[in-house]
């Protein structure tokens, strides 16, 4: 398995690089608590042109200012006040790229990503973490590693899987965006 450098976030292509993700491995180790994933799912947002994100119209918020720092930077956000929700900043400094983790099946520390999310045994592997508020509790990220540098206790990983099949959809749950909801920026390993 290979680390991915911080560079390799700094594509110009949220679109792509949200595709990309499909099939890497997402890990975090709090505390000696080793748990990863490989990536099921994701959604790009593509900074100020785009109706969805944060960064819309060039916002800058105390919340989105960190969707403003360099790619590989964790954005993470609490959505409805009890949803922690995990994105990685992409592009360049100043330019609030994002995707947002929405999914990934279990790989190491299953044990204990089922006492994160209280989900027992009879649960299957590849159901526990659907769901970027899911995925967030699942790996035990939290609004506390906003603005963290994806390279010690969180980082992206590949280990050569090529998905077979990418199913290409329109985002979820983002009505308010008018015509920018029904853009192909939802990534789905299938």
């Amino acid at each position: 398995m290979t680390k991915l450098p911080l560079s390799w976030f700094e594509g110009t292509n949220v679109v792509e690089i949200a595709r990309l993700l499909i099939g890497k491995i997402i890990r975090t180790d709090f505390d000696g608590k080793l748990t990863s994933g490989r990536i099921s799912e994701t959604e790009a947002y593509a900074g100020v042109s785009d109706k969805a994100s944060h960064a819309f119209g060039g916002r800058r918020t105390a919340r989105t200012e960190t969707m403003y720092a360099n790619g590989g930077t964790a954005y993470v956000y609490l959505c409805y006040g009890i949803h922690h929700l995990f994105n990685i900043v992409t592009n360049v400094k100043d330019v609030p790229h994002a995707v947002l983790i929405r999914g990934i099946l279990p790989l190491e520390g299953e044990e204990q990503i089922r006492q994160r999310l209280n989900k027992p045994n009879p649960i299957p592997s590849g159901k526990l973490a659907t769901g970027p508020g899911l995925v967030s509790k699942a790996l035990g990220i939290s609004t506390l590693h906003t603005g963290i540098l994806l390279e010690n206790t969180i980082t992206i990983w590949e280990d050569g899987f090529h998905p077979e099949r990418i199913e290409i959809t329109p985002r979820i749950g983002i009505d308010y965006a008018k015509e920018d909801k029904d853009l192909p920026y939802r990534f789905l390993l299938v």
